[in-house]
């Protein structure tokens, strides 16, 4: 049996065929154990972390950072026993160009591919784990890609200027691509000393250039009887002022100013300025998905504006009891209850459109829609109406935490069937969300804020917030979506009276 085995990108689920190579979490030469972390892939819906099949040491890696590789692609070779001796095949390690050299045919030979597809060992990656569930990969931290730096402003030359933008239809000089632009010059001002007989400059002289002064300046001068043309100015430009006047007039020496550098450039808007993100991974499926859903079912919105303070006070006393005092308590569990009671009442909201037909889900897999360093993701809670009101408050800040940390799972978002997408905490009072899709119906909760309320007759201040409501009109008509919309806000602002009337 060989000692080299080649691994293969695995399947990574949901019927996605490549991932990008983020990191390798091994170099050639490390020892490595058994389900040890190898490398860092992005796929189109998460970023994961591939286990080693084996123990052993690694031989090659066969793509680098930054490469996208389809499924089934080799990516790493490893020895499996090192300690049986020095192997009789070449160096693996990549060349200065960052070329790996070409195997030969005896390297070849004794390299051993993973099993095929369907052949993989239980417990592994796309294999039976124990118990007959699946085994998922687990996800890794969000990747963070630094920014493009504008580039510094450099120094404009003491002896030249950027020339300014040429009109429409003359030739500026600029090449498109990447070499860089072309830029002409103009020559800056000089200034020369009238004493030792320089010729045309900006302090005038024998070639009967004016003289730099204001009106005042130089009746001083006529009044000292100072000679203009024979002085040096030390203002802007070269310019002679009243101090330069009187020195002159009283003997002392004139102090020669240094001709100012210009150092003003024309704005640029060129390609230097701008920046291009590559659109791929998570930003590149939700492209996809939004635009299909977008252009495929017709939307229709809702809006409804609810007073909420009875159910904020319900939260405070659920949080102050003792069985609750360790659970995350927020407005958006109060939410997701009214969701799921509202789907019991009216189930045509929990549907998918299949063409010929209306598919009704007796389950809600409930998307709560996450904002990631790496694009919008909607991760759901699997039948999340079986769940008791402290499983579901669990389950919600299990979800979240695992978004926020870059941990979740494919599995995870997958198989949604109805969405909350929790625009409040960006301090937005409600939006128009697009449907996930395959879904039916998505839920924008605003912010909760404390407004002018009429409440008992009486104009009050209360805490309110707006609902929006987008569904899918091949589906759900005006009066359902609008009753369903409803039970929400029925719910939420009396969330006690609700659970014993529809419980």
């Amino acid at each position: 049996m060989s000692r080299i085995k080649t691994f293969n990108l695995p399947d990574l689920g949901e019927g996605l065929t490549e991932g990008e190579i983020l990191a390798w979490l091994v170099k050639v030469g490390d020892t490595i154990e058994l389900n040890q972390p190898i490398v860092e892939v992005e796929t189109a819906k998460a970023a994961v972390e591939i286990p080693a099949k084996w123990a052993g040491q690694v031989q090659a890696i066969h793509h680098p950072e930054g490469t996208t590789v389809e499924v089934g692609t080799p990516i790493i070779a490893i020895d499996t026993d090192p300690g049986a001796g020095p192997l009789e095949t070449p160096s693996t390690t990549a060349t200065p160009s960052g070329d790996l050299p070409t195997p030969s045919a005896a390297s070849l030979a004794a390299v051993e591919v993973a099993p095929a597809e369907g052949m993989i060992e239980p417990g592994l990656i796309g294999g039976v784990a124990p118990g007959g569930r699946t085994a998922v990969l687990v996800g890794y931290g969000p990747r963070t890609t630094a920014a493009k730096r504008r580039p510094r402003k450099g120094a404009v030359p003491a002896q030249a200027v950027t020339a300014p933008a040429a009109p429409a239809g003359v030739d500026h000089g600029v090449v498109v691509g990447d070499k860089p632009a072309a830029t002409s010059t103009i020559p800056a001002p000089q200034v020369h000393d009238r004493r030792d007989g320089a010729s045309g400059g900006a302090s005038g002289g024998a070639s009967g250039g004016a003289v730099l002064a204001k009106p005042p300046v130089r009746k001083l001068a006529k009044d000292l009887g100072v000679d203009l043309t024979t002085l040096t100015g030390s203002g802007p430009l070269g310019s002679i002022t009243r101090e330069d006047v009187q020195q002159a007039a009283s003997g002392a020496s004139v102090v020669v100013a240094e001709p100012i550098a210009a150092t003003t450039t024309a704005p640029s808007f060129g390609t230097d300025r701008e920046q291009r993100i590559p659109v791929k991974g998570v930003r590149k499926l939700t492209a996809e998905n939004m635009s299909r859903s977008a252009f495929t079912a017709p939307h229709v919105t809702e809006f409804l504006t609810i007073d909420v303070s009875r159910a904020m006070k319900a939260l405070d006393r659920l949080r102050g009891r003792r069985e609750w005092r360790d659970v995350r308590v927020s407005p958006l569990l109060l939410v997701a209850k009214a969701v799921l009671l509202a789907v019991q009442r009216h189930p045509m909201v929990n549907s998918t459109w299949a063409g010929d037909e209306i598919v009704v889900k007796e389950y809600v897999n409930l998307g709560i829609a996450a904002a990631t360093e790496r694009g919008l993701i909607v991760p759901n809670v699997k039948d999340a109406g079986r769940l008791s009101l402290r499983e579901l408050a669990d389950a919600l800040t299990d979800l979240v935490q695992t978004a926020k940390s870059g941990r979740t799972s494919p599995a995870a978002m997958s198989g949604g069937t109805l969405t909350i997408t929790n625009v409040g905490v960006f301090g937005v009072d409600t939006g128009t969300p697009i449907l996930p899709p395959g879904e039916s119906a998505i839920l924008a909760f605003g912010a909760v804020r404390e407004m002018p309320w009429v409440h008992k007759g009486k104009v009050k201040v209360r805490q309110v917030t707006t609902l929006g409501l987008s569904f899918d009109h091949r589906i759900i008509d005006g009066e359902l979506g609008s009753k369903f919309l409803r039970d929400i806000g029925d719910f939420l602002t009396d969330p006690e009276a609700a659970l014993l009337a529809w419980t």
